[in-house]
């Protein structure tokens, strides 16, 4: 009998923990599907997101966009949960893009990703609570760059990680919508080459991924207009979606994660007029789920030359020129919060006839009725 009475008590411990344990079956959303904000930014620091909310959301916007890279000695679980709790206050998607170690500003070259990065990054963001529904994670950055990827950039081994976090994340919560590495589009190492090295090592590599990163910067020099169209401009992610689409047989969205042109070859004028063609042009097309330009504040480091913000301080005519952009109100849809086992243990409508028979189990004649209100247990547990 004690062993019915314990083997009961597990099947409700059992039951409960169903009933309250994080949802890891629901799957991604297009997010074109939905009124859509696609003007975003590029931040370095989390402390940035409320002030560039300011910028995304302006003029008419909600729910802009914010690509931030995490790093993997980064995972301060209170720093990053205030994060998304001041995205869901702010009418922010974030967008978090994965790196190893190293400096922004001093690093010759970045930490090699492995697998085990890859698995304890899931974990980490599994654990946070994000304000929308899709959780987008861009897998480490221009893999194609002999800098980015440990000092030699490698195609067959970019495809196994990528293939890998594919896996990892889903495992964790199929919320987690994956997107690819922006590219260098000036590398030696041309992207268009790379990508079919990494479906020639991993055939599904592509097929496997929920949209395509794109670093659609205006090459060479950082410097061509927007009108210039080929395979290294503003328009190189056309060229990167076709080749992407082909391989994988899918329609892929379009994440523009870093893009912009330098004030160091380009006057900020200039710079301003190109922005605003360019989001009524060519980033215009209903395939591009967000453009986040590179970067919001630069400080005093070595990309002041793609800054909005100039040295002392001040908004340039380059974030005017943004912030001016007539944008989209922004209609995401939003992450579900889970109820805790408080808030199930004070539902108004709690059964408590039910409640009351299961606590006079040690006073049931026999086995029957012992099962007999066991169940009666789990039905209610269940609400069946």
């Amino acid at each position: 009998m004690v062993y019915l009475h314990n083997l009961l008590l597990f099947v409700f411990l059992f039951c409960l923990t169903l009933l309250i344990s994080p949802n890891k079956t629901q799957a991604i959303v297009d997010p074109l599907s939905y009124d859509n904000n696609k003007i975003g930014i590029h931040i370095l620091f989390t402390e940035e997101l409320e002030d560039a909310t300011k910028l995304i959301n302006s003029n008419g916007g909600d729910w802009g966009y914010v690509t931030i890279p995490i790093q993997a000695g980064d995972k301060d679980l209170v720093k990053w949960q205030n994060f998304m709790d001041s995205a869901k206050q702010n009418h922010v998607i974030p967008i978090i893009r994965l790196t190893t170690e190293g400096d922004y500003f001093t690093t010759s070259f970045w930490r090699k990703p492995n697998f085990s990065d890859v698995l304890d990054f899931a974990n980490f963001l599994d654990s946070l609570e994000w304000p929308t529904a899709n959780r987008y994670v861009v897998v480490f950055n221009e893999p194609n760059r002999n800098d980015e990827w440990g000092g030699e950039a490698n195609a067959s081994e970019y495809a196994k990680i990528l293939n890998y976090a594919v896996e990892a994340f889903k495992s964790k919560n199929e919320d987690f919508f994956i997107i690819s590495a922006g590219m260098d589009n000036a590398s030696e190492n041309s992207q268009y080459a790379f990508m079919q090295e990494m479906h020639n090592a991993e055939p599904k590599v592509f097929n496997q991924i929920d949209g395509i990163g794109s670093h659609s910067y205006p090459n060479p020099g950082f410097s061509q207009p927007p009108w210039v169209n080929t395979g290294k401009s503003v328009s190189s992610f056309v060229y990167e979606k076709r080749l992407a689409d082909f391989l994988s047989g899918k329609d892929l969205p379009v994440f523009i994660t870093e893009t912009g042109w330098s004030s160091n070859t380009t006057a900020k004028h200039l710079i301003a007029r190109y922005f605003v063609e360019s989001f009524e042009t060519v980033w215009s097309g209903n395939d591009i789920v967000a453009v986040t330009p590179f970067l919001f504040n630069a400080g005093a480091g070595p990309f002041t030359q793609f800054s909005l913000f100039d040295g002392n301080g001040e908004r340039n005519e380059v974030y005017m020129a943004i912030a001016d952009i007539p944008k989209t109100q922004g209609g995401p849809k939003l992450a579900k919060a889970m109820p805790t086992i408080k808030e199930h243990l004070n539902n108004e409508d709690l059964p408590t006839k039910d409640f009351l028979h299961y606590t006079q189990l040690h006073n049931a004649s026999d086995v029957n009725d012992k099962v007999a209100t066991a169940v009666g247990l789990i039905k209610w547990i269940l609400r069946i």
